[in-house]
């Protein structure tokens, strides 16, 4: 990492405030490529440690977030199931913002505007560490999945296809 200051995100200070260890990794953006395959990288870590994390919203309206692999896709019928709702979508692109606090391709599972009922994929559990979004384009977070579980109060499930 650079020697440049970095502004804290929200995700950052609530890691700080629960005496969280992590780890920030940058990478350049200017690029336009943020998917998750191309910071896993950028930042020089295998997929398979790397996460995306989606917002989606049931057919009762409520908002439900689901943290996965970036490689990986999510299976809309489970995570269905596991919310209880008969049908769940992705919310849209423009509604990131309102919802969460975070831009696309910056959205953290850790300080959203509110706490939505979260889900990590189990692969997690049998990794040392996993990166997810620091909560600003171009700063990831590197952290133990069992510290994500206990500052974001989520659980593992199987959810992709």
């Amino acid at each position: 990492m650079s020697k440049e200051k970095i502004s804290k995100t929200n995700a950052m200070r609530i890691l700080d405030k629960s005496n969280i260890p992590y780890e920030i990794l940058t990478y350049k953006s200017n690029d336009g490529k943020i998917d998750g395959i191309s910071v896993a990288n950028k930042i020089g870590i295998h997929k398979e440690y790397v996460f995306k994390t989606l917002v989606l919203q049931g057919t009762s309206r409520e908002l439900y977030v689901f943290v996965i692999p970036v490689a990986k896709e999510l299976n809309l019928k489970e995570a269905a199931i596991i919310v209880g709702e008969k049908k769940v979508e992705m919310i849209h692109v423009k509604d990131i913002m309102k919802y969460t606090g975070y831009l696309r391709g910056g959205c953290s599972p850790i300080g959203q505007k509110r706490e939505y009922k979260t889900f990590i994929h189990e692969s997690a559990k049998e990794l040392d560490f996993i990166v997810v979004s620091a909560g600003k384009i171009g700063y990831q977070i590197k952290l133990n999945p069992m510290d994500l579980i206990n500052v974001v109060s989520c659980q593992f499930k199987y959810l992709i296809k």
